[in-house]
């Protein structure tokens, strides 16, 4: 639960912290004080979106923190935040340029992972919420969390064989009739005949443009080597001069023993020239071929890099074969197979259909336990003539219902009421007040709500609509509530605000050209005060206070009497 929050720069917000009781927190104030702006400080704590008009004017940035305590420490664990101290604090920071930082226990969040994580702490009602109400989806998820939260297991195994038979339909699909086989058996034998035929070795393509860079060259090589040939073996060459000096020395090598070493030495220069001649000549000669191995280097590169072009690299070219021959041999056998997942298709088929006949009557049957808990919390919320059904569509047939099934089944089902006597049933959209939707709201919470494991509900505009007699029936429902749960609610009622364990008023303030908003946790005097004001009595009638103090012990001894759930 929501145990504190802080506000910086939040409109008309310069510092706030404001401490929350564990039951019933009530906020009110004059219209226009900045209710809402409480609320929009919630909402950004829970994942809403973050629009920049909301910084206090003037300011360069601002943030708003709320501390939590917690039961549940799962889905804390799942975004990857310490929760050994039973509390966690989101921190919400944001700029004037639209910025903003969102931090869990000082681990980084983006705004959908806070909104992931929160829904599982919080839950706020609003106008939003309340329109949500009468879309047809929004309507399925209540019904279906009111029949299967404590025992999910019939829509589990439905949603197997959902899962199992939409692949078999899709290896239907893949195989394809006769003809189609048969096209696609000689599109993957010519693929890997292509492919196999190629005999494309890793790393060839590199080796080729290594070989193909020599091989443009070659006229130059040739150029190149023909001069060393002739500076090394021409008449006047290096070899012939070589030898000569060789023969000079020669004849004076036995004379002295310097004369014999330059004479070794010239000789052994002398071979060693002749060596590298004959190695030029013999690359030269060699040169003859060099313009057919470039054209036969420069085809294999091109058929390469069409393959490449087609089935990707030589890895990749690889797995391609290996995908297509395992896809050839499953339809070379396609006729026996496409019999065998016909066969498998009308048995999930039967499956399916009866799981979703199971699942509807599960839906039908809670609907009817819903319908009277609906009833009845709306008969104490001063709607005792309403009635309330969940209408369902005509069951398909098995022959026509694959069309419409989905993981869920294939009900089709609406939300109808009858607010008055006299008044036909009609779908919520078409029928429902301001009033009669906070009502139905409320009463869809208390049954819902108890429920699931939500340890905050924060309730905005819950009074629209209502006052008198129905006001005292909402306070009474929204402290039932509280009992189990911690509750926020933002009022303009008495009877509301009489019933709070916490109340809160928020008050507009002008001081120095500045316009602020101030939020102040009453006392009980504060309360009385508060409640007589709501009342629109107070400098009107001398017993404006009487009254309001009566409410309040009224309310303070229905609360006593209430059982903690």
């Amino acid at each position: 639960m929501l145990q504190r929050i802080t506000i910086h720069n939040l409109a008309l917000i310069r510092d706030l912290e404001i401490e929350f009781t564990p039951e019933l927190n009530v906020f009110s104030g004059e219209t226009g004080a900045g209710k809402s702006i409480i609320v929009d400080s919630l909402m950004l704590l829970v994942g809403a979106r973050y629009d920049k008009s909301l910084l206090k004017f003037g300011e360069d940035s601002g943030f708003v923190e709320g501390v939590f305590g917690f039961e549940n420490s799962e889905p804390l664990e799942a975004l990857g935040v310490d929760a050994d101290d039973g509390f966690f604090i989101v921190t919400r920071k944001f700029f004037k340029d639209g910025r903003n930082d969102i931090r869990v226990n000082g681990k980084q969040a983006t705004t959908a992972m806070l909104r992931e994580l929160m829904q599982n702490y919080v839950d706020i009602y609003g106008q939003n919420e309340y329109q949500s109400l009468l879309k047809l989806t929004e309507q399925h998820k209540i019904l279906d969390h009111f029949v299967f939260k404590h025992d999910d297991a019939p829509l589990k195994a439905h949603r197997a064989t959902y899962d199992a038979y939409k692949k078999v339909c899709a290896d239907m699909k893949a195989l394809g009739d006769e003809q189609a086989r048969a096209q696609r058996i000689d599109v993957l034998k010519f693929q890997i005949e292509e492919i196999r035929a190629a005999d494309v070795k890793s790393g060839e393509e590199e080796k080729l443009v290594e070989r193909r860079h020599v091989l443009m060259a070659s006229e130059r090589i040739k150029n190149a080597l023909a001069e060393c040939v002739g500076m090394l073996d021409g008449d006047d060459g290096a070899s012939g001069a070589v030898s000569d000096a060789v023969r000079a020395i020669g004849a004076v090598s036995s004379l002295d023993e310097a004369y014999s070493s330059l004479h070794e030495r010239l000789r052994s220069v002398s071979i060693e020239l002749d060596d590298i001649a004959e190695c030029v000549k013999d690359e030269l000669d060699g040169m003859d071929g060099s313009e057919r191995e470039l054209d036969e280097v420069v085809t294999r590169l091109d058929k390469l890099r069409a393959l490449k072009s087609k089935y990707g690299n030589y890895e990749a070219m690889q797995k391609f074969a290996a995908d297509a021959e395992s896809e050839l041999e499953r339809l070379t056998g396609g006729a026996e197979l496409y019999d065998k997942l016909c066969d498998e298709e009308r048995a999930l088929r039967k499956k399916l259909y009866d799981g979703c006949i199971a699942l509807s009557q599960l839906r039908r049957d809670g609907a009817k336990r819903m319908k009277d808990r609906i009833e009845s919390e709306l008969g104490d919320l001063g709607m005792a003539n309403s009635v309330f059904e969940i209408v369902f569509g005509e069951t398909p047939s098995i022959d026509k219902f694959v069309s419409g099934v989905t993981a869920a089944g294939f009900d089709e089902f609406e939300f109808y009421l009858s607010p008055n006597v006299g008044q036909p049933l009609l779908p919520l959209a078409k029928i429902i007040s301001g009033g009669e939707m906070s009502r139905f709201m409320l009463a869809i919470k208390l049954i819902t709500g108890n429920l699931s494991n939500i340890e905050t509900m924060i309730f905005d505009e819950i009074d629209t609509g209502i006052s008198g007699a129905t006001g005292l029936c909402v306070a009474k429902k929204l402290a039932e509530l509280s009992r189990g749960r911690q509750v926020l609610c933002v009022t303009h009622l008495p009877q509301i605000a009489a019933m709070a364990d916490g109340h809160y008023y928020i008050v507009k303030l002008e001081k120095d050209g500045d316009t602020t908003t101030k939020v102040t946790s009453l006392d009980r005097d504060g309360m009385v005060s508060e409640i007589s004001r709501l009342s629109g009595t107070r400098g009107v009638s001398s017993s404006s206070d009487k009254n309001a103090t009566e409410l309040k012990d009224f309310c303070d001894g229905y609360k006593r009497e209430l059982p903690v759930t």
